[in-house]
């Protein structure tokens, strides 16, 4: 978090900015982060553990908010529920040019400091695409890194941004 000292006329205004566009209230402590368990009907191997720990290390690197195993100030659960690979682009000839992978978690969200800006079952999904010649099972572990950061991110600032 970075503190911008605006000092026009001589005020001396404090202004407190977090250059991760979060906005964590100082009353919150912790956050825990149980556990995301794959429930697509695709699954890939190291999804599930890819995304907790993304969503964790977040959490411990953009905010001042202590780890806890369960129960914390921000608390986040959920599942993912799609792992799909569909064609996303066709030539004009009929054979497919670009290969879309999406993933969609749903995500419950406590905030013990405010239950207001709490969600549950909070629906977020993300794609790549990628060109079709390529076999999913050799790129996908940067897509799904990816596609992962782009999920944490929606995450982040939907239970810190209040969005």
């Amino acid at each position: 978090m970075a503190t911008i000292m605006i000092a026009a006329c001589g005020c001396g205004y404090k202004v407190t900015y977090n250059l991760s566009g979060g906005s964590i209230p100082p009353e919150a402590k912790t956050f825990s982060v149980a556990y995301f368990p794959n429930n697509a009907p695709m699954v890939a191997p190291t999804l599930s553990n890819v995304l907790t720990e993304a969503l964790r290390d977040k959490f411990s690197r953009q905010t001042r908010l202590e780890q806890v195993e369960e129960g914390g100030d921000f608390a986040f659960e959920g599942e993912i529920t799609n792992y799909t690979s569909t064609t996303s682009s066709v030539s004009s000839g009929d054979y497919a040019l670009q290969n879309r992978l999406t993933i969609t978690v749903k995500v419950n969200f406590q905030n013990a400091v405010d239950q207001t800006l709490s969600f549950n079952n909070k629906t977020f999904s993300s794609y790549v695409d990628y060109d079709a010649a390529q076999l999913l099972v050799d790129v996908q572990d940067q897509l799904i890194e990816d596609i992962v950061e782009d999920l944490v991110n929606d995450i982040y600032m939907s239970a810190a941004g209040n969005w």
